[in-house]
């Protein structure tokens, strides 16, 4: 039942995916508008919200249950190889409950991001996951552990203005991730979000 419920789950995250691709993929640049030179270091924030589900190992949490999260902050810090491709760290994360606690699900992931039109980019790599107690709601010996995994992303945006190198992008995001609790427990986590990106 589970394993059909996170089947449902991620071919509805993949079609909003696809959609979104899609969409921005039937932009066209059929005005005279010169398209961007992008060069050097590269730096964002985003903000948005969508939905996360966990499941844990040891059964207090499962799958069945997806809940509304923001994402915030969101950052990511790069270096364009050239005005199509860039290498980038970055850094998304969602807030979840977990026993009355507030934690935070994120991750730091060396990842490649690809312009495939002017204004629509897509992005994605695998990293480090991270399952933290949120900054505001720790407490000692209760909500202060913090465990290490994998995740791996996947993200598509669409620039909706730009101004020199200034760019306000929509953007979705997909991450997967496991993380490694004490005796032998693990936790796996889905986040999906939409967001407004401010980049430079």
């Amino acid at each position: 039942m589970r394993s059909i419920k996170k089947q449902v789950l991620l071919k509805r995250i993949a079609l909003t995916l696809l959609f979104m691709s899609n969409m921005a993929f039937a932009q066209n640049n059929s005005n005279n508008e010169t398209l961007s030179q992008r060069s050097g270091f590269i730096f964002e924030f985003a903000l948005g919200g969508g939905i996360i589900s966990i499941e844990d190992s040891e059964g207090l949490q499962t799958f069945d249950k997806a809940q509304g999260a923001i994402s915030f902050p969101e950052f990511k810090f790069g270096y364009m190889l050239n005005d199509k491709l860039a290498i980038t760290a970055s850094m998304p994360g969602m807030i979840y409950e977990f026993q009355d606690n507030d934690r935070h699900f994120g991750a730091l992931i060396p990842s490649v991001q690809y312009w495939v039109k002017d204004r629509w980019w897509i992005y994605g790599g695998i990293g480090l996951a991270i399952d933290a107690p949120a900054l505001y709601d720790i407490e000692d010996n209760l909500n202060d552990d913090w465990n290490f995994g994998c995740a791996v992303m996947a993200s598509s945006g669409y620039e909706i203005y730009k101004k020199k190198n200034f760019a306000l992008n929509m953007q979705s995001k997909l991450v997967l991730g496991r993380a490694f609790l004490e005796n032998d427990v693990e936790r796996d986590a889905v986040t999906f979000n939409v967001g407004l990106g401010f980049s430079w």
